[in-house]
């Protein structure tokens, strides 16, 4: 039986190893290289002069927002759903966007927020007037809000799910107003789910890249897009590489950190 089940793990095994240990390793590897491929440490003390430290700034901002916005959209939709009637069917048109190609739902922001699209007409038609939503940090956390808010959703839902609702019985039996019960009981367990839902959201917020390209322009610089121009334009991949390590480092520390240490939730 032992030996069946490791039979099982041995494509597993090797799909973590071609497709997610080797990239790792060959990105360290890399960063060790100049653009002459010489051994050096160079890349790792140019990440802390003032340019790259911006972008690690800038990177972390907006990461913070769009993960923040999202859990305040997320939060009181996913509450909203377990209380409804054909939660199902809900829960299914809000997973149903997630389905589709990043960059055509890219493309499909700036066909509204352009100059002559959706939302300008609209606004010159109730007397506003043309406004410059494009290329603006309004337009690139929106965006990305919109993109990775599924992703808040689930995890936050799931968690609500797992409820017992006799818990909640007893809060209101015990005279505790409907705030006091979602302070003291709900919130409490379904914080695994708040922490899930922002891993979601914060990590792969990081190293956005294409979305501030079409989205915010040059406005907005983070460590994402400064990768993208290392391994695309100026091709100095041993830069690139030592930033996608100090990336990947960040998001163990923040996964570790974040990461539920018990199993069992506790009501305060």
């Amino acid at each position: 039986m032992t030996k069946t089940r490791n039979l099982y793990l041995i494509p597993y095994i090797a799909w973590m190893l071609l497709f997610v240990a080797t990239p790792i390793i060959l990105i360290v590897y890399d960063s060790f290289f100049d653009v002459e491929g010489h051994f050096t440490w160079g890349n790792f003390q140019k990440f802390l002069t003032p340019v790259y430290l911006r972008m690690t700034f800038n990177s972390f901002w907006y990461a913070f927002l769009i993960t923040l916005f999202s859990l305040l959209v997320a939060y009181p939709t996913a509450y909203w759903l377990r209380r409804t009637k054909h939660k199902q069917l809900w829960l299914l048109l809000i997973i149903v966007p997630s389905w589709i190609n990043l960059l055509l739902k890219t493309y499909a922001f700036i066909g509204l927020f352009g100059t002559y699209g959706f939302v300008n007409s609209f606004l010159d038609w109730v007397g506003i007037g043309t406004q410059q939503i494009l290329f603006t940090d309004f337009s690139f956390v929106f965006v990305s809000v919109y993109i990775f808010i599924p992703f808040m959703i689930l995890p936050i839902y799931n968690s609500l799910e797992e409820i017992n609702p006799s818990l909640l019985y007893a809060s209101r039996d015990l005279g505790a107003s409907p705030w006091m019960t979602f302070r003291r009981v709900v919130f409490p367990l379904t914080l695994g789910g708040v922490k899930a839902g922002c891993q979601a959201v914060f990590i792969p917020a990081l190293s956005l890249f294409m979305i501030t390209r079409l989205i915010a322009g040059n406005r907005v610089v983070t460590l994402g897009t400064a990768i993208e121009q290392h391994f695309l334009v100026t091709q100095d991949w041993g830069m690139g590489s030592a930033i996608a390590v100090l990336l990947i480092i960040v998001m163990a520390v923040i996964m570790i950190a974040t990461g539920n240490r018990g199993a069992r939730n506790t009501i305060r």
